[in-house]
């Protein structure tokens, strides 16, 4: 009966073989010398041909494919990826460019050969383990002799069967110090540096291992309000493909730029012009959201070990090479210990042969082993063997090995020539040199780990220069794509019908929004729905509020009164909408039948108010109307039920007065390409605002302006002198003419007015009038030149303002410049100190939806030092004051 083969079985086996052999022989390189079998075989073939000069890369692909079965074009492939990454190979030609994505010249144009630090380091045919090539004709190296971590400095990608490797390129010099910490026992933390440059965030590397991830960043610089410049690109990707993402992510309206010019030579330079009015700072923003300015990259350090792929960290692999440097530098000391021995072991016989006439008694020999007879009882004379018993006086030299037919054959063949002028002083002196130099590789190999360090502290010296980081690591920010998404929509509700959408454009007009936005959408029965913004979307009928909803924004507090139906009770709560799933409605009250909400705002920052809340006529309260502060209740979770109000029926609730921020400041910035205010960072720093907080404008015709710190107001910027958040102790101080009498006045004051969107002019009403200079620095200098009368020339003289008058009112004229004639006058110092930003955690944190009635939610403790003022403590005291229950502690 004959055996059975069947397609399954075969299938399984065949299918093994062919994985194994991809594995271990195409995409995963050795952990002994970082190298795939391709990459080896073009070494071992350029090493062949080394002769110094250049070699076309078509007559090493031809020398290659002696050893390797896969085709010149994968050789060809493999040589131009070596060839760029600038370290084993020294090029000529058009290699092309991996900034730019463009490919090498045919490999007939292009020439290579070995560099020198890959002659030193990563052949020696002495400690090379060989085997047979695919067709067994020619002999090529198993791994190759590496000293030096090769697999980290060029990095490596490859996609076997079933797995695959992605190993980062490190910095050349990072890693020879980091292979000497290793040998002296210390910690090692090794990090990606590429040869495009640019910005890494590695808060994720986690040594490269699977699962780990890194971020790389574009360097962008902005230039002026109109022109960013892109300096670097990340790695893998090209300046072609950067341009290209940029150009479509402007026709997806996801940014606005006017063009996109590639000027990239020596250096990578692409220029981003922007239009009129666009910021900057928000567009490099939005560049690393929306294009490969920023991209992500998943390492995975897989390589293969024992003949078997293995995931391990790049600081085993350092470790791993390392020992492996070490093992290889303790094989060649062996080596040339051996070599040294030898030549001082045929010194040592010659010197004897010939000194001692020895040869002249091989004269009379008629047979060759009695030639050979002759000579070994010549030396036996002058020679003992290491471990032979020394006679008393002994006086011969000790030789390590015993004498063999090869040394006495090897003196027979010494010419009449060199005998007759052989130099005993000469001879003496060889000998010695051999002798110190086995004395001082006896010494490296006592102490090995000393002579590797020496050995990287060299490579450092001999090749590191020039090869300083070129990636830059730091931490980004998570730039989210709706943080920096551009109003390209705008929001529309209709409330009765329940619809919300940019295509409503005959119902109300909500809000400027973009078209990545959700949407929050709150009803009068008190369930909410957060959606993606669309053309029409259908939420729920009754829409009290809507807006952008913002999952990050943990400072959007809404503060809420609805009316439970079940049991006619009236609950308060303040809570923040986060952690929920897209188009799901969620309740905000008890869930009952009939249940209403009677009152409801959405506050920015977390502002807490005053309401006024009228009872019904029927309502059996003797007091009919009472205020209720929503700064008693602690912000908690969407799904917590509130603290009562009244059990009383309600006839409406009206806003009293709006409080404070009850977590705090919130930051604003001013950015003036825009000519708004934003909390994300954009543009100049303004300070911590609270709700009762306002910006101070001063124009250039002399007026000021408090205003509201609203993002969504436009400001005159080019008419503006001064724009900062007014401070009680805020003096402006100010230099103007008056119109009518052309005299100059110097004056200071306070802000007194606090009438929001007024302008008041606090220099001469008279016609003609001019302000020269205004500052709120608190010690402002000026330079005055002027004349003291016709005749006399021009002077210069500084004033310190605040020493030259008082703080007055502001409707006063200030003091005379008693001066003949002013010709100019130059302001010295700036608009006054720049506020200084502090990182303070929340005063108060967001319980998580719980059960109702759950306790107020913990406060978080502040990050760094925190500065105490006076009202806070009259804040506490307060607080201490109310009863228990208000403060949500029972």
């Amino acid at each position: 009966m004959h055996d059975v083969a069947t397609v399954r079985g075969m299938y399984q086996n065949w299918f093994l073989d062919y994985a194994s052999y991809v594995i271990l022989e195409r995409a995963v390189p050795a952990i002994e010398d970082g190298l795939k079998p391709v990459q080896r075989r073009i070494l071992h073939a350029m090493k062949e041909m080394d002769d110094g000069r250049f070699n076309k890369v078509a007559n090493v692909i031809g020398q290659t494919m002696q050893y390797h079965p896969h085709g010149d074009a994968s050789i060809g492939d493999a040589m131009v990826n070596l060839g760029q990454k600038d370290l084993l190979i020294e090029t000529q030609g058009n290699w092309g460019d991996v900034r730019t994505g463009d490919g090498a010249a045919a490999p007939r144009y292009i020439e290579a050969r070995l560099s020198k630090f890959a002659l030193d380091v990563v052949f020696n045919p002495d400690t090379t383990e060989w085997q047979l090539s695919y067709d067994g004709r020619k002999r090529e190296p198993t791994t190759l002799p590496v000293k030096f971590p090769l697999l980290l400095a060029q990095g490596v990608e490859g996609i076997a069967v079933g797995l695959s490797t992605k190993i980062m390129p490190h910095n050349f010099r990072e890693l020879c110090k980091a292979s000497i910490d290793v040998l002296r026992g210390r910690e090692v933390q090794l990090f990606p540096d590429f040869s495009t440059g640019g910005l890494c965030d590695v808060s994720n590397y986690n040594s490269g291992m699977r699962g780990s991830r890194i971020r790389l960043r574009a360097t962008i610089e902005k230039v002026d309000k109109t022109l960013l410049i892109i300096r670097d690109i990340p790695y893998g990707s090209t300046t072609t493909a950067l341009m290209e993402s940029i150009v479509k992510a402007s026709e997806a309206n996801k940014i606005k730029i006017k063009k996109v010019v590639d000027n990239t030579a020596a250096m990578v330079e692409i220029q981003v012009q922007l239009p009129t009015g666009v910021s900057p700072d928000l567009t490099m923003d939005a560049l690393y959201a929306f294009t490969d300015c920023e991209i992500s990259i998943s390492p995975n350090t897989c390589v293969i070990i024992d003949e078997k792929p293995r995931f391990v960290g790049v600081e085993d692999v350092l470790r791993q090479s390392t020992k492996a440097t070490v093992r290889l530098l303790e094989r060649e000391l062996e080596i040339r210990q051996e070599e040294l021995w030898e030549k001082w072991h045929n010194a040592s016989l010659e010197k004897i042969f010939i000194e001692n006439r020895i040869y002249r008694k091989i004269e009379e020999c008629e047979t060759w082993p009695e030639i050979l007879e002759t000579i070994e009882k010549g030396l036996r004379k002058f020679v003992r063997i290491e471990g032979e018993k020394a006679k008393a006086d002994d006086a011969r030299i000790v030789l390590r090995r015993p004498l063999t037919e090869d040394d006495f054959t090897r003196l027979t063949e010494i010419r009449i020539k060199r005998i007759s002028k052989f130099d005993g002083f000469k001879a003496d002196e060889y000998l010695q040199r051999l002798t110190d130099e086995l004395a001082e590789v006896a010494d490296h190999l006592a102490n090995l780990t000393r002579y590797a360090i020496a050995y990287f502290e060299g490579l450092l010296k001999k090749y590191g220069a020039g090869r300083e980081r070129k990636t830059q690591l730091r931490t980004f920010d998570v730039v989210t794509a709706q943080k920096v998404a551009i109003a390209n929509q705008k929001l529309y509700v209709n409330r009765a019908d329940g619809f919300v959408g940019y295509g409503l454009k005959k119902d109300e007009f909500v809000c400027d929004c973009s078209d990545l936005d959700d949407i929050i959408a709150i009803k009068r029965d008190g369930t909410f729905m957060v959606t993606k913004i669309g053309d029409k979307t259908f939420v729920g009928k009754d829409i009290l509020h809507v807006g952008v909803y913002n999952k990050n924004d943990d400072r959007l507090v809404y503060n809420m009164v609805y009316l439970d139906g079940a049991s006619g009770i009236a609950f308060a709560k303040r809570f923040l909408v986060s952690g929920i799933t897209r188009d799901r409605t969620y309740d905000l009250t008890k869930g009952t039948k009939g249940t209403k909400t009677l009152y409801l705002t959405a506050n920015p920052n977390s502002e807490s108010e005053i309401v006024s809340v009228q009872l019904s006529d029927k309502a059996p309260a003797r007091v009919k109307q009472f205020d209720f502060d929503f700064a008693d209740l602690a912000i908690k979770g969407k799904g917590s039920m509130g603290n009562i109000v009244t059990k009383q029926p309600i006839k409406k609730i009206t806003q009293k007065s709006l409080g404070d921020s009850t977590l705090g400041g919130r930051e604003v910035f001013f950015d003036s390409v825009v000519a708004k205010l934003n909390h994300t960072g954009h543009g100049r720093y303004l300070g911590t605002f609270d709700t009762d907080n306002t910006v101070l404008v001063v124009y250039k015709d002399g007026s000021y302006e408090l205003k509201a710190a609203d993002p969504a107001l436009h400001f005159d910027v080019p008419n503006i002198v001064l724009l900062r958040k007014l401070e009680p102790d805020t003096v402006i101080s100010t230099v103007y003419v008056d119109g009518d009498t052309k005299i100059h006045y110097v004056k200071r004051f306070k802000i007194e007015t606090s009438t929001l969107d007024k302008r008041f002019l606090f220099i001469s009403e008279a016609k003609g009038s001019k302000m020269l200079a205004a500052t709120a620095n608190p010690e402002p200098l000026v330079e005055v030149k002027f004349q003291k009368d016709k005749k006399a020339e021009k002077e210069a003289e500084k004033i310190a303002l605040h020493e030259f008058i008082d703080v007055k009112g502001w409707k006063a004229m200030g003091n005379k410049l008693n001066y003949f004639r002013i010709n100019s006058l130059d302001l010295l110092t700036d608009e006054g100190p720049e506020p200084q930003r502090r990182e303070v955690k929340k005063r108060v944190a967001p319980a998580p939806a719980g059960k109702p009635g759950d306790g107020p939610a913990p406060v978080a403790e502040p990050q760094g030092p925190v500065d105490i003022t006076a009202e806070d403590v009259a804040r506490a005291q307060e607080l201490l004051k109310r009863p228990k229950a208000q403060l949500g502690l029972f």
